[in-house]
């Protein structure tokens, strides 16, 4: 019996080796399925995303330089109104009143004057004739002394009362103005967007002027305020072309243009932004303020040009090796060895071998790279993203730069990186070619291969990790690139 059992394990065992082996040398002869695109030619347009707010070029607020109750209104909400039209009155009773007394005490304070106009030439007369008796002998000195100081203070209550003259006509030129006032009159032409009285209620003016209307000079052009992310700001110019969404009409794309970058930095939990004016037009008035734009700058833009997707650029058959080696445990999508980082050769214009060891980093980002440009004519790269924020460069995965990820347009040599193409025995083989623009999802063909020209993207296992989004790779400010998912927490 135990000899039995020995020799059934002994059985069992070598049915179980030799199923392993089969199915490894059936796994080991399975043919790899890849998928495939062809290069095709097409718009890639790089854009900066933000959001921003709608908001009237000039918007003024009309208010109250007196207090009172408003007795009428000459607008409501969403009235056009003229400059120096009415729209609002105060009850006028008290500063009629106010007005009636300044006047009144004008007429008392120039009969004021007269009077002591009268009395100068009385005390005047006085003095004339003590000074005469005094050269007689005929005064005493005494006399004489008191004769000259009522002249004296005779004079002096003249000037007094041509003073309260002035200060009365003061009065009734103030009570005038703030009768005035009570008239409320628009400052210049445009729309109502706020009103905040109604009749019958109390403006209080003593400390500032209340607001009484909102005005918003001309609807018919817009500005959107922008706020752009630092890592952004730097590749905005003024004069670019803005495209922008609103939530009301979700289907509809609206156009700008970038008119001011404001210098002044905003700060908000540790994240600097820079506010941005973007001029719209809006003729038929459809974009109202406060409306929500979503807003996406041109930066580049790259029109019926060779193109290829971005996850072509990131794939890898398995065991591939910079100079056309292979090694085992390397996936379709594995991380390239650190002497790709370098890109050394490739950079510089070296051999195919060189430029297919520099393709991943240089095409496919990934790290830190070298800034873009490295064609003649090539435009120098700046700080790009990759996880959030990054300084890769050139044709990467969302490369930014102030002179483009890649090679400053057609002619102007690329940026060094490889794709693989179908071979003739039907595997994967290296092409070095040389990319030009990036929006995250199209990368620009500058030379290398031909429209119609078939490049494998992917494999049929692995379709997801060689063709999507690098995992916690940002899709940046392009709204264009490929979202990542994310998981909601159960």
């Amino acid at each position: 019996m135990r000899l039995n059992s020995r020799r059934t394990w002994i059985a069992l065992a070598v049915v179980v080796a030799a199923g392993a082996a089969l199915l490894a040398f059936r796994g080991r002869d399975k043919e790899v399925q890849y998928q495939t695109t062809t290069v095709d030619r097409g718009d890639i347009v790089d854009v900066v995303g933000a959001t921003g707010t709608l908001q009237a070029v000039t918007t003024v607020q009309v208010g109250s330089q007196v207090s009172g109750t408003v007795d009428s209104l000459g607008a409501d909400f969403n009235s056009r109104v003229k400059k120096d039209q009415v729209v609002a009155r105060l009850e006028t009773s008290t500063f009629d009143a106010r007005l009636s007394q300044a006047r009144a005490n004008l007429v008392a304070a120039r009969a004021n004057v007269e009077k002591a106009k009268s009395t100068v030439a009385d005390t005047k007369q006085k003095y004339e004739r003590a000074k005469e008796l005094s050269a007689q002998q005929l005064l005493p000195e005494a006399d004489l002394e008191t004769a000259k100081s009522n002249y004296d203070g005779a004079v002096a209550a003249l000037q007094g009362a041509v003073a309260a003259v002035s200060q009365s006509a003061a009065s009734v030129q103030q009570a005038q103005v703030d009768l005035t006032h009570t008239v409320i009159r628009a400052p210049i032409d445009g729309v109502v967007v706020a009103r905040n009285v109604d009749v019958g209620q109390t403006v209080a003016a003593s400390l500032q002027a209340p607001v009484l209307f909102v005005i918003a000079n001309d609807l018919s052009h817009m500005q959107v305020n922008a706020s752009i992310d630092e890592a952004d700001v730097g590749r905005v110019r003024t004069g670019e072309d803005v495209t922008f969404h609103v939530d009301a009409y979700p289907n509809e794309t609206f156009t700008g243009r970038v008119e001011q970058v404001r210098l002044q930095p905003i700060t908000v939990q540790n994240v600097v932004t820079y506010n941005t004016l973007i001029a719209v037009d809006n003729p038929g008035g459809r974009l109202m303020p406060g409306m929500t734009a979503t807003v996406s700058v041109i930066v580049q833009r790259r029109d019926n040009v060779l193109r290829l997707p971005a996850a072509a650029l990131r794939f890898r058959p398995e065991g591939w090796q910079p100079g056309g080696g292979r090694r085992a445990g390397a996936g379709a999508s594995g991380a390239p060895p650190a002497s790709m980082a370098t890109g050394g050769a490739a950079a510089t214009g070296g051999s195919p071998a060189a430029a297919v060891a520099s393709g991943p980093e240089a095409a496919a980002g990934g790290g830190r790279g070298p800034r873009g440009g490295g064609g003649a004519g090539g435009g120098p790269g700046g700080a790009g993203r990759w996880a959030g924020r990054g300084a890769m460069g050139g044709a990467g995965w969302e490369g930014r730069g102030p002179g483009g990820p890649g090679a400053g347009g057609p002619g102007g040599g690329g940026r060094p990186a490889v794709v693989f193409v179908p071979g003739p025995d039907g595997k994967p083989k290296a092409q070095p070619i040389r990319t030009g623009i990036n929006d995250g999802q199209w990368v620009e063909v500058v030379s290398g291969l031909d429209e119609g020209a078939p490049i494998i993207t992917g494999t049929g296992d692995g379709a997801a990790r060689a063709g999507g989004p690098r995992p916690g790779a940002s899709a940046g400010t392009n709204p264009f690139a490929p979202q990542p998912q994310r998981r909601t927490r159960g």
